[in-house]
């Protein structure tokens, strides 16, 4: 309902928007051209593999049909159960499901706190009654809306380890399977952890970067939208240090995802049609990220996407493994000079790309552990 005001979700109620005047928004909310076939196509042709949607942000409105309170969409003019049709369009077009849902809930009265700003109390919080709303919620989304990808929690704020832990073993209990993010409250019983608005670093955990394409979560009119070669940029420096891509889209108030978006988002499905093979099932490395660009690999290749044009020649540390061949993905030649002290890369000019020069160096042996 937010978006009816072009405010950030959440963080804007109580200030710009008046918290009463933010929590009946939702009276006037009416997505008529929402359309779930859409969406999914959409994240399909930007080559997008899993999507996870917002069920309840932090403002506590719920867009799924929960039992829980009349604070959700089905309440709102639209009266429509957005993620059960988001959930059945994504796996019409084999995209896997995962669902966001805040922790904290400013808008319920046993949560601790009723404001984003200032934290301000609630008047006579009770945290074991909002443990058991929330766990039902929860509970709802796992057994209503088929196999999750993902359960995405988001700021635990006061609801504690402890609670957090209990949360997150009532998801797996019910679905093993699941992959379960690290703001639960209990960072320990994460699957990955979730470096957002940032590229994360390469480490042992698994990790997923949460960005917006624009700068505001939630959809904001005139936002700035950030280019082709931002995007991809991105893409590949998460894919380079070892983590996974979560690309966030905030619809419009009529329930459409923006027509310029959308255009990103195919643009990025066209870059990825040509060279997803450097990405998908790709992993980091083995040579770390740097101001030439990064590099993935996969088995017995290595994929460095060298990002900066300007450079003649990019020099690399030694391998233990001998490159065998060479050649450039994104089309041209390169010359790889392979010694005892290093490697060296140099591309024509005629050749290299403004987003993205990919050479591909096929080795004798693994990729994953050829770094010396």
């Amino acid at each position: 309902p937010v978006s009816l005001k072009g405010t950030e979700i959440g963080w804007s109620r109580g200030r710009p928007i008046p918290i009463e005047e933010y929590d009946n928004l939702y009276k006037q909310f009416n997505p008529e051209k929402f359309d779930a076939d859409r969406w999914a196509q959409i994240a399909k042709d930007a080559g997008m593999k899993y999507m996870v949607f917002t069920t309840k942000h932090h403002d506590g409105f719920c867009m799924f049909d929960t039992k829980q309170t009349d604070f959700n969409v089905m309440k709102s003019p639209f009266s429509r159960d957005v993620t059960k049709e988001l959930a059945d369009a994504c796996r019409r077009q084999g995209i896997k499901f995962g669902t966001y849902h805040s922790v904290c809930d400013w808008h319920n009265p046993n949560f601790s706190f009723g404001s984003p700003h200032g934290k301000v109390p609630n008047p006579n919080p009770d945290m074991d009654r909002y443990e058991e709303y929330i766990t039902k919620q929860v509970e709802e989304l796992i057994r209503n809306y088929g196999p999750l990808v993902t359960m995405w929690f988001d700021v635990p704020q006061d609801f504690g380890r402890p609670r957090g832990a209990k949360l997150v073993a009532k998801v797996r209990a019910l679905q093993p399977d699941i992959l379960v993010n690290n703001r639960s409250g209990e960072p320990d019983a994460a699957d990955y952890e979730t470096p957002e608005q940032r590229i994360g670093e390469m480490q042992k955990k698994p990790w997923e970067t949460c960005m917006t394409i624009c700068t505001q979560w939630a959809w904001k009119p005139d936002d700035h939208l950030k280019s082709l070669k931002e995007c991809l940029h991105t893409l590949v420096k998460v894919v380079g240090g070892d983590g996974n891509l979560l690309l966030n889209v905030g619809p419009m108030p009529d329930g459409r995802i923006e027509p310029r978006q959308a255009e990103r988002l195919r643009e990025i499905g066209r870059w990825l049609e040509q060279y997803g093979e450097s990405i998908y099932g790709a992993r980091g490395g083995p040579f770390p990220r740097g101001d030439w660009g990064t590099a993935t690999h996969k088995e017995n290749t290595i994929y460095l996407h060298l990002l900066d044009p300007s450079l003649d020649v990019v020099k690399l540390p030694p391998i233990k493994r001998k490159i065998v061949s060479s050649s450039v993905l994104t089309g041209g030649s390169a010359a790889v000079d392979q010694t005892d002290s290093g490697i060296e890369v140099s591309v024509p000019k005629s050749d290299r790309r403004e987003i993205d020069t990919i050479v591909v160096l096929k080795l004798d042996g693994p990729a994953a552990d050829a770094l010396e």
